[in-house]
């Protein structure tokens, strides 16, 4: 039993990783986005059981792109470390794109996301939910590009850190999400009325991606000198 622990504390990011990534990823997921308003979209349209069976089956989509990011990652490490570092660059550029974007985003996605909701079974809501998270090429970005930021090798096994890692994104995500849904009609509301303060919280969580993005270029560049 010792030893299997030892084993599997090797394949443990460290304490210092666990809460800088786990701040990140909380960060993010408050941020509004694509999830948060498809969760507040059937809230809206069929009321807050619908919302939370929605958050669930983005919840198991969310765990296919992690163990898909797990998998394919793992063998680009084996295969080759330095292919690994210019996925990590790759990702912290996108990180910066996500920023920028943020910048730019349209505040009337929500109204129109919401708008476009129709009643359905819960069944089917939750089959749709996870076929839209799985179907979401910006979510397996997202995760190639935070993941392999936090990873150390020198730390043990990287498919056990980065398992580690996207379950703490999708464990985070789920309570975010349902607190969209139980108070989906007052964050609407919110969302329409202070369009001011949803500029300044997207702002504020670009800025954080593009300051994470740069990091970690700026970084990985000094490491190679």
């Amino acid at each position: 039993m010792v030893v299997l622990l030892d084993e599997y504390e090797k394949g443990m990011p460290s304490i210092e990783i666990l809460i800088s990534f786990t701040i990140a990823a909380l960060v993010m997921n408050l941020s509004p986005g694509p999830s948060n308003l498809y969760v507040m979209a059937r809230s809206i349209a069929q009321g807050v059981h619908a919302g939370i069976v929605a958050a669930i089956g983005l919840a198991v989509g969310s765990m296919v792109h992690v163990i898909a990011t797990v998998l394919g990652l793992s063998a680009v490490f084996a295969y080759s470390p330095l292919l690994y570092t210019f996925v990590k660059l790759v990702g912290a550029a996108y990180l910066i794109y996500l920023g920028v974007s943020y910048w730019k985003s349209n505040t009337q996605d929500g109204d129109a996301s919401a708008n476009k909701a129709k009643q359905k079974p819960l069944l089917s809501v939750l089959k749709e939910s996870i076929i839209v998270e799985v179907s979401n090429p910006k979510t397996a970005l997202f995760f190639l590009a935070l993941l392999p930021q936090f990873v150390v090798p020198e730390s043990g096994p990287v498919s056990h850190q980065l398992l580690v890692l996207g379950i703490i994104v999708t464990v985070i995500a789920l309570p975010c999400d349902l607190l969209v849904a139980v108070s989906s009609s007052k964050v609407a509301n919110w969302l329409s009325n202070n369009e001011k303060a949803q500029v300044v919280q997207e702002r504020v969580s670009g800025s954080i991606l593009v300051g994470m993005g740069s990091y970690i270029v700026t970084n990985e560049v000094l490491n190679t000198q």
